[in-house]
C-alpha cells in the first residue's frame, strides 16, 4: 500500500439502516453530528444508510420494493404518457 495516502481516524459509529430500523456497530471516516446510545451503555455517532444488508434483496432472498423519498412516483409522473 502507498504511504500516507490512508486516513488514519478511524472512529466506532453506529450505522443504522432507515428501512427497517437495524442497526450495527462499526468503524469509519465520516462525519456526522447525530449520536445514539449503542446497547453497551456508551454514545456513539450515528450514520443513517437507506439500505444495507439486512433490507437489499440480494442479501435477504426476498424480492422487496424500495421507494426512497418517492423515486418510483418521481419516475412514473415523469415518463406518463399523456393521454
Amino acid at each position: 500500500m502507498k504511504q500516507g495516502i490512508h486516513p488514519e481516524a478511524y472512529r466506532f459509529v453506529v450505522f443504522k439502516d432507515m428501512s427497517n430500523n437495524t442497526s450495527f456497530l462499526g468503524k469509519s471516516t465520516a462525519n456526522t453530528k447525530e449520536t445514539i446510545q449503542w446497547e453497551d451503555g456508551n454514545e456513539y455517532p450515528v450514520i443513517k444508510l437507506e439500505i444495507s444488508n439486512t433490507s437489499h434483496p440480494f442479501y435477504t432472498g426476498k424480492n422487496m420494493l424500495v421507494d426512497t423519498a418517492g423515486r418510483i412516483d418521481k419516475f412514473n409522473k415523469r415518463y406518463a404518457k399523456k393521454a
